[in-house]
């Protein structure tokens, strides 16, 4: 073989190496991308709790964020062998006319509209709950 032969096929594989090595990172930069959508952003479930308002507060140490927490009417066990204790609905809020209004009004009767994603961002809350609208309150 001439030099001129293995020049080219090293060249010819440097530029397969290449291209396998851009795609794998392609592939990897989409599924990334597509896992943190669905577990970020994706909403997983959304409905309406009801319940007195225990508490609505702005804390955090880098982001602050304002969370509350519902107390529901019965009873439930948390853990099995526990006892009863009450039903707690805890929760963030991304609204700040939603946070003022709720924190002007604790201790009321509210139905709280709220969005369920699979993680919590530490910029949007603690929580997988984010309420989005005040239903109803009494």
């Amino acid at each position: 073989m001439t030099s001129t032969h293995k020049t080219a096929n090293t060249i010819a594989r440097k530029g397969k190496l290449k291209k396998v090595i851009a795609w794998l990172v392609l592939v990897l930069l989409v599924v990334t991308t597509g896992y943190v959508y669905y577990q970020y952003y994706f909403v997983f479930g959304e409905g309406v709790k009801s319940g007195y308002l225990n508490y609505a507060v702005k804390k955090g140490n880098i982001f602050k964020t304002y969370e509350g927490k519902l107390i529901q009417e019965g009873f439930g066990s948390t853990k099995i062998g526990t006892g009863l204790s009450s039903n707690q609905f805890e929760f963030s809020v991304e609204n700040d006319s939603i946070f003022r209004l709720l924190e002007l009004n604790s201790g009321k009767f509210f139905d709280l509209h709220y969005k369920e994603y699979h993680g919590a961002l530490p910029w949007r809350g603690n929580t997988r709950y984010i309420v989005d609208q005040v239903v109803n309150m009494k």
